[in-house]
């Protein structure tokens, strides 16, 4: 299940280039948003979701 972003999302961008592997983050209307046909929560690539850690405000949750 992708994740998505909340509107608790300050607009850093620091968990785009977290997202290298997919690229299923983007900059959006006000704030970044997570396209779910491409998140996959980073399965296969690192022991779990590399944006997650890094977003400053825990604005990146499990729906």
């Amino acid at each position: 299940m992708a994740l998505r972003i909340t509107d608790d999302c300050s607009a850093c961008g620091v968990c785009v280039d977290e997202c290298d592997a997919n690229h299923a983050i983007s900059e959006g209307d006000p704030i970044y948003k997570i396209d779910p046909d491409k998140c996959t929560e980073c399965k296969d690539v690192a022991t779990g979701p590399k944006c997650q850690p890094v977003c400053p405000v825990e604005a990146i949750q499990k729906p």
